[in-house]
């Protein structure tokens, strides 16, 4: 018993004074994710020998060649029965800016005056909002590719597009991949997990060095 009171001391003191500097630092990635874009869809086709390409922001979408690339992908998609690329069709994404902003400011919170115990909360917000995020974007891939109009000119069956990697689509190979934004806040994520983690494993030393 003696451990287990010395493990929920531990969790209520404040956090290392270098874990503040390294948290707050973290933020400045997280923040600057905003402004970059997440992920990378890349369309290769003998028509298209420079490839088309389209990029997933945390609140919007756009193409590559000055935003031109998306109408060529939409007449593509159009031949196949895929509905239209439209920012608004990407409006699951919206939460995300907001997600960054609250989890900045639960950063900057745990730096400024946090103990042990929220430091991991703020690891378990990241860990879902990372989670979350990515399963929705899967989610958004899959129905793309699996609603397809069946009066299309070209009949296809429904298919996943590819998450990480490449797969051919038809005479396209497609290739998507994270960009700049993910890995800032991947940067901010693996900062978190580790100043928790760290945290977590001096309060077990400090319960078994405990007496019982």
């Amino acid at each position: 018993m003696r451990a287990i009171d010395r493990f929920y001391e531990v969790m209520s003191q404040p956090i290392a004074p270098w874990s503040r500097w390294v948290l707050a630092l973290a933020v400045v990635p997280l923040v600057l994710s905003v402004l970059q874009p997440l992920w990378t869809i890349h369309f290769e086709a003998p028509q298209y020998p420079e490839g088309l390409d389209l990029y997933v922001y945390a609140y919007t979408i756009e193409g590559g060649n000055e935003g031109n690339d998306i109408h060529e992908i939409n007449v593509l998609n159009h031949y196949v029965g895929m509905r239209p690329l439209d920012a608004a069709e990407f409006a699951d994404l919206d939460f995300i800016p907001f997600a960054i902003g609250a989890l900045a400011l639960l950063a900057l919170r745990v730096a400024a005056i946090g103990d042990v115990r929220s430091l991991i909360d703020l690891a378990v917000l990241t860990a879902y909002f990372g989670l979350f995020s990515l399963g929705r974007f899967v989610y958004m891939l899959y129905t793309y590719g699996h609603n397809l109009d069946p009066k299309a000119p070209i009949h296809m069956d429904g298919f996943m597009p590819p998450l990480f990697g490449s797969r051919e689509v038809g005479n396209f190979v497609v290739a998507s991949y994270p960009s700049p934004a993910t890995v800032l806040i991947g940067l901010f994520a693996v900062a978190v997990m580790v100043l928790a983690a760290w945290h977590v494993l001096r309060a077990l030393s400090g319960a078994r060095a405990a007496p019982a």
